[in-house]
């Protein structure tokens, strides 16, 4: 007895620090009318992300709510895409994802933004790791279908280093130059 306790207790201390986070985007009653009346299940929708760069998700369907959430965790571990970050804050470019009906454009942020999106996208983003990003869903609202565009928008995500070793440059030459405008200007106005 005092053995499976122990077990059970490292089991938890395990559990108290896990590799991923989750978020339960949406939950489903759905029906299945059979000849003595109906028979109701759960589907559940899923976001699992590490808040570093890995993201997925996953859909489940059980007669319980807690068994349909625990199909859609391991089916979205199982899925997790990997997404470039700058500076581990935000997007490298703008991008627009598309799935179905679904559209939705994603955006570059100066710090201090914040995670501007709406429901769905939002949990892709917290679990992504994200902080500053403006999107907008422009197509259907229907859960599945947003978060599917936004993980195809970010599949089409690219750094500066994927796009200069592609190419076969340097990191620097891809970039733009950052000018020292202010220094310039003053130059100017002193000539003057």
């Amino acid at each position: 007895m005092a053995e499976r306790d122990n077990r059970r207790g490292g089991r938890r201390d395990r559990d108290e620090a896990p590799e991923f986070a989750d978020r339960l985007v949406a939950i489903n009653r759905v029906s299945k009318t059979v000849k003595g009346g109906k028979r109701f299940g759960f589907a559940a929708l899923v976001v699992v992300g590490d808040q570093k760069g890995r993201v997925g998700f996953g859909k489940g369907k059980a007669k319980e709510v807690p068994e349909a959430i625990r199909k859609a965790t391991e089916q979205a571990k199982r899925k997790m895409i990997r997404v470039p970050l700058r500076e581990g804050r935000t997007l490298h470019h703008d991008v627009e994802g598309r799935h179905g009906a679904g559209r939705v454009v994603m955006r570059t942020a100066s710090t201090g933004t914040g995670i501007i999106a709406g429901g769905p996208m939002r949990a892709v983003f917290e679990m992504l790791g994200v902080q500053d990003v403006v999107a907008k869903s422009l197509g259907s609202q229907n859960p599945y279908n947003m978060i599917r565009a936004t993980l195809n928008g970010l599949t089409r995500e690219q750094s500066p280093r994927n796009v200069a070793q592609r190419r076969g440059k340097k990191v620097a030459d891809i970039l733009p130059k950052r000018d020292e405008a202010p220094a310039d200007s003053s130059q100017v106005a002193e000539e003057a």
